[in-house]
C-alpha cells in the first residue's frame, strides 16, 4: 500500500482520529508502563465507554547471565488491569522485538486477550527459522499467533474504533495501531529529539522504513502518538514517550518535514554501521517469533535457547 495513488487505510485511519478528536468518547485512555532495563514502554488502551481494553508491547523479564525469565515488569500491568477491573480484549505486538522477549503468554493466561501481530511476521519466521535452525517442527505461517493483521484492517476494543498500518522498514512485519486519536508506531519512531528505527537487522530497508514514516506523517497532525522506545536524548533529563503527529513531521532530528529520501537513506545507512546488535536480540527474536513461547523442551525436559555464532 505504500505509495499508492489512493490509499484508502490511510484515509480511513485520517478519518477515524478526526471524529476522535471531535468527540471525547471516541478517545481512548491510554496509561503507560516503562521498563528501565530495556527502554521499552508497554501501553494499556481503554475504552472510556466501557472496561475494554488492549495491551501493546509487553515485557517479559530476561536475565541474560542466568537465563532466568520472570514476570516482574508485567506484574505492574496486570495489577492495572485487575485494579480497575479491565477485559482485555486484545495482547497487541507491533513487530517481533529485537530488544526483549515479549509477555503475551503471560498475560493471556492472566487476563486474557487475543494475540494479534502484523500478517509479515510469516517473512521474520522464514528467515529467523533458518537462522536459528528451528527445525520442521517450527510453524512458519503465524499460526501461533491468534490473528494476523493486513494493512487496513479494522478491529474493535470495546466501543473503540480502530485499524492497523503496515510500516515496514525497521522489520518487514511492523504495524502502527490508530486507536481513536491514538497512534501507536512500535519502533518505527522514537521521541522527536531522539529520530527513527534502524533498518540494518534481517529483512530491513532504510528506504521502507522513510517511506513508512511519511504516510504515518500524514495524520492529522493532532492526533497523540505513543511510542515504544524511549532512550533520552542527551539534552533531555527524562524519559518521554507521547509526542504528536505534527511534533514529529516539524522536530524528528532524522526525518522531519524537507528531510529527502537520499538524505534519510545515508543518515541512517551510515549510523546504522557504528551501532551494535542489541543486547537482547538472541534470545529476543528466537521467542518473538514463537508469540513469546519459550522454544520446546529437550529429551531432558529443559529448554533452551540458541547463540548462532558468526551468523548475525
Amino acid at each position: 500500500m505504500i505509495g499508492s495513488a489512493i490509499d484508502h487505510p490511510l484515509q480511513y485511519a485520517r478519518v477515524l482520529i478526526a471524529h476522535a478528536l471531535q468527540d471525547p468518547a471516541k478517545r481512548p485512555i491510554v496509561k503507560s508502563f516503562f521498563d528501565p532495563q530495556t527502554f521499552t514502554v508497554s501501553h494499556v488502551v481503554r475504552d472510556p465507554q466501557s472496561n475494554a481494553c488492549a495491551i501493546i508491547d509487553s515485557v517479559l523479564d530476561y536475565d541474560a547471565a542466568s537465563g532466568r525469565t520472570s514476570g516482574n515488569s508485567t506484574g505492574s500491568v496486570i495489577d492495572y488491569v485487575k485494579s480497575e477491573s479491565l477485559e482485555v480484549c486484545w495482547l497487541l505486538e507491533t513487530h517481533a522485538h529485537a530488544d526483549h522477549l515479549s509477555a503475551a503468554p503471560l498475560l493471556q493466561a492472566e487476563v486474557g486477550g487475543q494475540l494479534a501481530i502484523g500478517h509479515e511476521i510469516v517473512r521474520v519466521q522464514d528467515v529467523f527459522g533458518k537462522i536459528f535452525n528451528a527445525g520442521t517442527e517450527f510453524q512458519r505461517d503465524g499460526s501461533q499467533f491468534d490473528r494476523l493483521f493486513n494493512d487496513g484492517d479494522r478491529f474493535k476494543i470495546g466501543t473503540l474504533d480502530a485499524t492497523v498500518l503496515h510500516v515496514p522498514g525497521h522489520t518487514p512485519a511492523c504495524l502502527a495501531y490508530v486507536v481513536g486519536d491514538a497512534v501507536f508506531p512500535g519502533d518505527t519512531l522514537f521521541m522527536p529529539d531522539y529520530g527513527t528505527a534502524r533498518c540494518d537487522f534481517p529483512g530491513g530497508d532504510a528506504r521502507l522504513l522513510y517511506r513508512s514514516i511519511k504516510r504515518l506523517m500524514e495524520l492529522p497532525n493532532e492526533a497523540r502518538m505513543y511510542l515504544c522506545h524511549d532512550y533520552k536524548a542527551p539534552d533531555r533529563d527524562h524519559y518521554a514517550w507521547e509526542t504528536t503527529v505534527g511534533a514529529q513531521r516539524s522536530d524528528n532530528i532524522h526525518v522531519h518535514d524537507g528531510v529527502s529520501e537520499d538524505e534519510f537513506y545515508n543518515m541512517r545507512t551510515e549510523r546504522d554501521a557504528t551501532l551494535p546488535m542489541p543486547k537482547l536480540i538472541l534470545p529476543s527474536v528466537q521467542v518473538n517469533m514463537r508469540a513469546g513461547q519459550f522454544p520446546p523442551p529437550e529429551d531432558n525436559g529443559v529448554r533452551y535457547l540458541k547463540i548462532p555464532l558468526n551468523v548475525l
